[in-house]
């Protein structure tokens, strides 16, 4: 939220005061996950040989996690939502903004995202959990405040002008490019398809090293597109 306005961080810290569960905005992009809702709308499911979204954003179901940004933001800035609805597309539009930059949420339906390909090494349990928790805890500090910091100090005036250039299904094709490179070992590139990966991912420090950078990187840009996004919904 230190990327937002002052005028949006003010909103923000109004709307978080009338919630019964959370006292910080960072802690409510929790909130779609516990307990899991809007179940369909946290990830895009794609064909194995597909080279990425194009003019459907959601090509295996109704919505995905790319209109479910749209639908938030067209709630959270309309004059006619009440405050409560507004509060409720605020806690949604965060968490969908990280979803949408965490590589195995954008990704194939048949291992559920990587969550059936278990991994070895410095993280353990499966390759969607090393990318949602283990590999973010190996490039930034845990506790939150000093990670926003750090995260921070190499966000570019220049970057923020590159990433802000783009909507939702460009984020969404840029995750599924990192997801089906080589040193993701997320899948196996045969023909012109990205078969399922073959046992298991062993995540040492060169498998770290090769993509603890990016992981850092996609936490970078979905602060920065969502400061964008929250500054376009209260700036109406």
């Amino acid at each position: 939220m230190r990327l937002a306005e002052p005028s949006t961080r003010k909103a923000i810290r109004k709307l978080i005061a009338t919630d019964k569960q959370f006292d910080y905005f960072s802690e409510a992009c929790t909130f779609p996950d516990h307990p899991r809702t809007r179940a369909d709308e946290h990830f895009v499911n794609l064909a194995r040989n597909a080279s990425g979204l194009s003019s459907d954003p959601c090509p295996s179901t109704a919505e995905c996690v790319v209109t479910a940004i749209q639908k938030d933001f067209d709630v959270l800035s309309s004059a006619t939502s009440s405050q409560k609805q507004k509060l409720l597309s605020l806690k949604y539009l965060g968490h969908w903004v990280g979803d949408v930059h965490q590589p195995l949420h954008v990704s194939f339906k048949e291992d559920r995202g990587g969550n059936q390909i278990n991994v070895t090494g410095e993280c353990t349990s499966n390759l969607h959990s090393a990318w949602d928790t283990c590999l973010i805890l190996a490039v930034v500090p845990e506790d939150v405040e000093d990670a926003a910091t750090d995260l921070m100090a190499s966000i570019t005036p220049a970057k923020i002008e590159k990433w802000t250039h783009s909507d939702p299904k460009d984020w969404a094709n840029e995750t599924f490019a990192i997801a089906v490179r080589p040193q993701t070992k997320y899948c196996v590139e045969q023909g012109g398809s990205c078969n399922l990966q073959p046992g298991s991912v062993k995540v040492d420090a060169a498998y770290i090293a090769a993509n603890g950078p990016i992981a850092r990187e996609q936490l970078q840009k979905a602060g920065v597109r969502l400061a964008h996004l929250l500054d376009a919904a209260f700036g109406k």
